[in-house]
């Protein structure tokens, strides 16, 4: 019916809002986690996933060979006795093995000004990453995130690297061993990088020395290697740095928004932006350029970079719950006497958007804002910008919440002066429906006329209610996914603006807001569909209770901003109602 449109479509409006969050959530698990293409189902399963040593292939350019989703990364045209020997067998091992049976390897301790980490002798493997500026927990400030590491099966995560020979050569691979002058490495202060060489030789004349930068406030990690053959013939290798990491399934939640995040391997292949299932024993194998690999978690990240100007082969293979994510670069032949290089870029750490777009372009996208990143990536960009200047992130979503008030202020005005006729006409309608209570037809054609001769859209009044859902669901991404704004205190009780109002005090403050906000517009439709919609402010409520304190702060301050505005309207228009009469 035409008098009770308006708040018919503000309630479907907001009820298609939690739908389309609870939708959103829901794709995380089972749509926006697109699989590579499957490989055949009877392949044989092999060693654990970093046990095998890799193997170039020659020529670079020729296609890739399909691999096992529990096979050495990656299948060469030949490969070693060892590999084979061992993938005609059962399942060699697992990561629980591969912890508590393989001895670990000396290891050098890094200490930077963001950075503690340990990098192995073995392969210069990193073991461990420790981010000393992210607690663990809000109420454990001197317990640090610790991101790589070997504590235990269910928590392994490392990145390793080295360089692959063509067949069976003796090459520095990721389980080779190094060795170094240092035992500990410390930046000090003025110290804008520290440089870990690593030196490998073969016995026979050819020398590697991988070399390690760590940069001051960074968490882009340099991999550099100098190849020097002082044999009298050629020496082939490929280069190549794979992720492997028990990836511990994340029980969803709605009580915990961060527990939607998505954890696991992804891909960018120079066009579009991928995360892979591995719960699907998804495998992959791709020719691809310009890209990179990383795998994902709430907030952090682990990556590998690889060089834009060569074409790398992309694997991915699954164990259970493990999986092995890999880049290998082309074939690469090093003249007797002579000597080569090659460069990656490694990365370990938060999900700070500039240092990831330092690292690569389109890195940022591991910053995950769902399907309206097109909006949430400028709205970042301006809650940023306002908390270099104001320091508080709590104060920053005020403002911004005004500034965008601001800009939607010509639709709201008119909004606002149609709801504020509308509430005006309440008496007349009221008067139309006692009239014509039993003919409906005349009850229309009534009220559409009045609309029409006192030129009312009884629709308007939704127009700023459907705008700023898109708004109010990237604000909801943002507050979720970036890290700058984990555990953000605002004031007072909220000391973390992406956790949930520990006292539930802004959810009560924002359902008498839109209680408040419901009755200064038009009270139109029979009494019953106006009980239903004076508990809208109660079931909005109770539903942002366990959302993010940031996103219930910016929906009060929308909602108060939208009170003020609304009362000076009704004000102007019954002023000017009176001067009429």
């Amino acid at each position: 019916m035409p008098t009770t449109i308006n708040l018919r479509v503000a309630l479907w409006a907001l009820l298609g809002m939690a739908l389309f969050l609870n939708y959103q959530m829901w794709s995380h698990d089972y749509i926006d986690v697109l699989p590579p293409a499957p490989v055949g189902a009877n392949a044989t399963p092999a060693l654990p996933l970093d046990s095998t040593v890799p193997t170039a292939t020659l020529p670079a350019a020729s296609p890739p060979t399909s691999t096992s989703p529990t096979g050495s990364l990656p299948t060469g045209s030949q490969p070693s006795a060892a590999a084979a020997g061992a993938s005609t067998g059962a399942v060699a091992g697992s990561a629980q093995a591969l912890v508590a049976e393989s001895p670990l390897a000396p290891s050098i301790h890094v200490l930077t000004d963001v950075l503690d980490a340990e990098v192995s002798l073995a392969g210069g493997e990193l073991r461990r990453v420790d981010l000393l500026a992210y607690p663990a927990a809000k109420n454990t400030p001197d317990v640090p995130v610790r991101l790589l590491n070997r504590d235990a099966a269910d928590s392994l995560f490392v990145l390793q690297s080295g360089l692959a020979p063509l067949h069976d050569e003796n090459a520095p691979t990721h389980q080779a061993l190094y060795s170094a002058v240092v035992h500990e490495l410390r930046m000090a202060p003025g110290q804008d990088e520290i440089k870990l060489p690593l030196s490998w030789n073969d016995g026979h004349g050819v020398s590697v020395i991988k070399t390690l930068t760590f940069h001051r406030g960074q968490y882009q990690i340099g991999l550099d290697y100098q190849i020097q053959n002082g044999t009298a013939a050629p020496w082939s290798f490929a280069s190549y740095a794979q992720i492997l990491r028990f990836n511990t399934p994340v029980e969803r939640s709605y009580f915990r928004p961060d527990s939607y995040a998505f954890k696991g391997p992804a891909i960018y292949d120079g066009l579009k932006y991928q995360k892979l299932d591995i719960q699907k024993n998804a495998v992959l194998d791709q020719s691809i350029s310009n890209g990179w690999l990383a795998a994902l978690q709430h907030h952090f990240v682990v990556a590998i970079v690889p060089p834009t100007d060569a074409a790398y082969r992309y694997q991915l293979q699954v164990q259970g719950n493990e999986f092995l994510l890999k880049a290998q670069g082309p074939t690469e032949v090093v003249p007797p006497g002579a000597s080569a290089s090659t460069h990656l870029t490694l990365f370990a750490g938060p999900k700070i958007q500039s240092q990831l777009d330092a690292a690569q372009s389109h890195l940022d996208l591991v910053a995950d804002y769902g399907t309206l990143r097109i909006i949430a990536t400028p709205l970042f960009w301006l809650l940023n910008r306002v908390h270099s200047l104001v320091g508080n992130w709590g104060f920053a979503i005020i403002i911004v919440t005004m500034l965008l008030k601001l800009l939607f202020y010509p639709l709201a005005e008119a909004s606002g002066r149609s709801m504020a006729k509308m509430k005006a006409l309440a008496p007349r309608l009221t008067l139309l429906r006692e009239t014509y209570k039993d003919d409906r037809e005349k009850l229309n054609r009534g009220m559409m006329e009045l609309y029409k001769r006192e030129k009312v859209n009884p629709v308007a009044g939704c127009l700023p209610m459907l705008i700023q859902i898109p708004v109010f669901l990237a604000f909801y991404w943002v507050l979720r996914d970036s890290v700058e704004l984990r555990q953000a205190p605002f004031m007072l009780w909220i000391n973390d603006l992406s956790a949930k109002d520990p006292l539930f005090v802004l959810p009560a403050i924002m359902a008498a807001a839109m209680f408040i906000q419901y009755k200064i517009n038009p009270q139109v439709g029979d009494p019953a569909q106006q009980k239903i919609f004076m508990m809208m402010p109660l079931a909005m409520s109770v539903t942002f209770a366990f959302f993010p304190a940031g996103l219930v702060l910016y929906w009060v301050t929308n909602t108060v901003l939208s009170i003020l505005q609304q009362w000076n309207i009704n004000r102007r228009i019954e002023a000017a109602i009176r001067a009429r009469r």
